[in-house]
């Protein structure tokens, strides 16, 4: 099957709540939204289906992915108006009873595509703050995932992920055109890390990435930065939604423009030399 040449991409910045019945509503009127304007495909943010720390209240909420109320009114969605939704995440139960960070590529049927579970937890201690430990609560997933689409294959990872090159470096060498990257970034690490990140990503896989992201002040009691960006294959920042939430931005990805930047500078399909060695720069320093 020859690959659509333009993916109408819909963004998505949300500033999701405790609840699922909150953010499934948020979610209908961004896809309302989405398909009003053409879009293809919505991509929304990391936790976009419930963002809760709370540990008694959570429990409560968190089910099987099969059973999970957000990933079936998403699955409904996209029937209803012939669109693509990358769930971007929420919380589900794992097989051993912890959670995992879990998204879904659903089609334009309902059917669910792809499954992803974020293999890389954010497990940090920021200077002035207290240790966030996702992996206290959250199961890491143990697999790359490559969805096929109309559009050509899509990689897929979740916020943290992103720190982590040789991810993406194998989706491009398998053939990804397009990244997703669905996050909620503190503000401390979205400052200083956030677009610089997206940016390398897709300037080393020549590929776009599409980095849908949560926003603001939250129910219980986060905050995130914001911003969330498409950038294309020689790393220009195509969108940036700033801080407002929620909202969608609409946007046509050239695809072609993968195979130009690839062509151009073709470092991701160099295989890495099997082994590095040490090189004495004759700075003066003694063994």
């Amino acid at each position: 099957m020859t690959a659509a040449p333009v993916l109408r991409a819909a963004l998505a910045q949300m500033c999701s709540a405790d609840t699922h019945a909150a953010n499934i509503a948020t979610v209908a009127r961004l896809a309302e939204q989405a398909a009003g304007e053409g879009a293809d495909l919505l991509a929304l943010p990391e936790v976009a289906g419930l963002m809760n720390r709370n540990p008694e209240t959570s429990q409560q909420q968190v089910v099987a992915a099969g059973d999970d109320p957000f990933i079936a009114a998403c699955r409904d969605l996209a029937a209803q108006h012939g669109l693509w939704i990358h769930t971007g995440s929420t919380p589900v139960r794992g097989p051993d009873g912890r959670f995992l960070n879990h998204s879904s590529l659903i089609d334009a049927g309902g059917g669910i595509v792809a499954d992803y579970d974020k293999i890389h937890l954010f497990d940090v201690t920021l200077d002035g703050q207290a240790p966030i430990g996702e992996s206290k609560r959250f199961a890491p997933g143990t697999q790359a995932v490559l969805a096929q689409t109309p559009w050509g294959p899509i990689g897929l990872s979740i916020c943290y992920d992103m720190r982590f090159a040789y991810l993406y470096r194998a989706y491009a060498q398998a053939g990804a055109v397009l990244m997703v990257a669905p996050s909620a970034f503190t503000v401390p690490t979205g400052r200083a890390h956030w677009e610089v990140l997206l940016r390398a990503r897709a300037i080393e896989t020549g590929a776009f990435v599409l980095a849908a992201a949560q926003a603001g002040h939250h129910a219980d009691g986060r905050q995130t930065y914001g911003h969330a960006l498409a950038v294309d294959p020689w790393g220009v920042v195509l969108a940036d939604l700033g801080e407002e939430a929620p909202m969608i931005r609409v946007l046509d990805l050239d695809l072609e423009a993968v195979a130009r930047a690839r062509a151009q500078i073709p470092a991701w399909g160099i295989a890495p030399p099997e082994r590095l060695v040490p090189v004495r720069m004759g700075y003066g320093l003694q063994d």
